[in-house]
């Protein structure tokens, strides 16, 4: 992986001024480390480092992390292992790094709670545009490291635990949903009582986290109905003929 020297833009020197972002790099490879370290420092962010999951954990817990690259393959414990760990006490956004290019083991990162995924080698001007995506979307003000509770969305009795991604019926199981499954989801939560077309649908998974969202749209809702238990009706998911789908219930945030 090579880094060019790039300098600074007036936005990135305004914005950490106002609040420096500080990403935590981890990966036990001390050249990418640094090399990253440098970049990144040089387009306005704070960052800190990490070999290891228990470096990882110590920088967590002592000080404020905004944003974690997070590498997959690590000795001990591995990437996906910390991932889910993390995911079930913290928000913090993560993006996982990996040599690795099966489509499985994204699929698997984004289902333990990855915000978004970049396969080695990487270009650093798209890990830092993935990162800038990914802060937009989780909207977390700098610093800030949240308990996983403080963070549910609530239909008819469903609940969705946004930082763990999961979704509990009213009875309190965990119903499995697949990273596109879950994605649209999401979709529709962050917009009810709305008409969505397909295409609408299509950029909205795009802009999430890109995974298997762009397979047919169609299935992708029969599948959804299906875990939902409506599959034979509309009661969540409304089809609006020639225009696209409506998620019905009513939805709360807490």
């Amino acid at each position: 992986m090579s880094i060019e020297a790039t300098p600074t833009s007036t936005s990135d020197q305004a914005n950490a001024i106002a609040a420096p972002i500080r990403v935590l790099v981890v990966d036990d490879d001390r050249e990418i480390r640094q090399l990253l370290t440098g970049f990144l420092k040089g387009h306005g962010y704070s960052v800190a480092t990490a070999s290891d999951g228990r470096s990882l954990y110590d920088a967590l817990t002592s000080q404020h992390i905004d944003i974690i690259i997070l590498d997959v393959l690590l000795p001990g414990a591995d990437g996906l292992d910390l991932c889910r760990g993390i995911r079930a006490t913290y928000s913090v956004p993560i993006i996982m790094l990996t040599a690795k290019r099966e489509e499985t083991d994204r699929i698997i990162g984004l289902e333990m709670g990855a915000d978004d995924y970049l396969t080695k080698p990487f270009n650093p001007r798209e890990l830092l545009a993935r990162m800038k995506a990914v802060l937009r979307r989780t909207a977390n003000p700098p610093g800030s490291i949240l308990p996983r509770n403080n963070r549910t969305m609530s239909f008819s009795g469903w609940r969705v635990d946004t930082f763990r991604r999961e979704l509990m019926n009213p009875d309190g199981v965990v119903v499995d949903l697949s990273a596109g499954e879950y994605d649209l989801l999401m979709a529709f939560l962050e917009a009810p009582q709305r008409v969505l077309s397909r295409d609408a649908l299509l950029e909205l998974g795009r802009n999430r986290v890109g995974t298997g969202f762009d397979r047919s749209i169609d299935t992708q809702i029969s599948r959804l109905r299906r875990k939902l238990g409506t599959d034979e009706n509309d009661q969540f998911i409304k089809t609006v003929r020639g225009a696209g789908y409506m998620f019905v219930p009513d939805v709360s945030r807490t």
